[in-house]
């Protein structure tokens, strides 16, 4: 699949159908593969931050979720095919496991949230196997992460849900990818958990259309305002990388 680059970050220029393809390519894979879903705060944050851009360029599928990502890459003139939004690709990845039979975790969110999501889930994907659950509530490292990766493992998971929020997923999954001996697919997915649950909601459809989603979001989390600003952020940087050129060389 063609990768479009947009401030230093590959992203899979693919649509759902598509990306669901990649999806399915590593599930019949050797490793695991790894699955990011960034949204323009994200992407400013890999801009900032050495460490979160040498994360998502590590990621083996980078999915461009949110109106920011694909404003950027028009403004540069290499316009992504659509917003592929890790809450949908979830859903996706989901009836393709009721379908296909593969087994699924389910790692994040508050107490009760992965069980929850679990129950609604398997009622709404007949088939649908999930075969264990772990709030996102224990240490990263040492020995509660141990007890987690080893849940995971025995559970025998080959799709592994990790919504810890971004970064911490993201660092997660690249942090322990190797101590992962039989999921083939790690998708950081932030909080999908909490939408498969019911306890939080999408924005409209209309709100989703007019690319007004993280206004949606901003409206029924003011608190958010000091993280959305990362998006003009992105977007104003966007324009000077656009109208930047380098200088001439001076000849002698």
């Amino acid at each position: 699949m063609q990768k479009i680059t947009l401030r230093g970050i590959n992203f899979d220029n693919v649509n759902m159908e598509e990306a669901v393809t990649l999806a399915e390519h590593a599930l019949n894979g050797t490793r695991l593969t790894s699955v990011f879903t960034p949204n323009a705060e994200i992407a400013q944050l890999a801009v900032e931050s050495p460490e979160m851009r040498g994360l998502l360029r590590r990621a083996d599928i980078l999915l461009p979720d949110g109106a920011g990502i694909l404003l950027a890459s028009e403004i540069l003139k290499t316009p992504l095919k659509e917003k592929v939004a890790g809450v949908d690709f979830g859903e996706q990845m989901l009836s393709l496991a009721a379908q296909k039979g593969y087994p699924v975790f389910f790692l994040g969110g508050k107490h009760g949230i992965a069980e929850l999501a679990a129950q609604k889930k398997k009622e709404q994907y007949p088939g649908l196997s999930v075969v264990g659950t772990q709030d996102g509530y224990f240490k990263k490292e040492g020995i509660e992460n141990d007890a987690v990766l080893k849940k995971i493992n025995e559970s025998g998971a080959v799709i592994l849900f990790v919504c810890l929020g971004a970064p911490t997923q993201e660092k997660w999954i690249d942090r322990n990818k190797d101590r992962l001996h039989s999921v083939k697919l790690a998708m950081g997915l932030g909080g999908a958990l909490d939408v498969y649950a019911g306890i939080a909601r999408r924005a409209p459809k209309i709100f989703i259309r007019a690319r007004l989603e993280w206004f949606y979001r901003l409206l029924k989390e003011p608190r958010r305002i000091g993280r959305m600003m990362k998006l003009p952020k992105y977007i104003l940087g966007t324009y000077r990388e656009k109208f930047s050129f380098p200088k001439k060389t001076r000849r002698n």
